[in-house]
């Protein structure tokens, strides 16, 4: 079993973070499925003050937000680690407006995804 890849603690203070095991509950799965989901890349997690926990933005309604799998896919694949993927989508941008995560929480999944694409080129 490998380990679970977590990014060093690059958001904001304020950033609201769920442990682990609180992820598992709110999603109703035992802790290993969210350990695995983190090492397929469909979460990301990070260490804050040595536990590992993953941004609450990324969970709505006992599911992980929808598009965010497929944004950190298309991150990913254009070279970026995780700490610039979690740097990215909570960095504000006027002419979303919002972050990234707040628009994939919204309606406009497609335009961040759009966007995460184009980050390559």
């Amino acid at each position: 079993m490998s380990s679970i890849p977590a990014a060093p603690d690059v958001l904001a203070p304020d950033v609201e973070m769920t442990p682990l095991p609180d992820v598992a509950e709110r999603l109703g799965l035992v802790v290993t499925r969210v350990h695995q989901m983190i090492r397929d890349g469909h979460l990301l997690a990070m260490r804050r003050d040595g536990i590992l926990v993953v941004p609450a933005a990324f969970l709505a309604e006992g599911a992980v937000v929808k598009g965010l799998g497929g944004t950190i896919t298309l991150l990913r694949d254009n070279g970026y680690n995780e700490d610039e993927i979690l740097t990215w989508l909570f960095t504000p941008d006027d002419t979303l407006p919002g972050t990234p995560i707040d628009a994939l929480r919204g309606d406009r999944g497609r335009e961040v995804k759009r966007r995460a694409q184009a980050m390559g080129f």
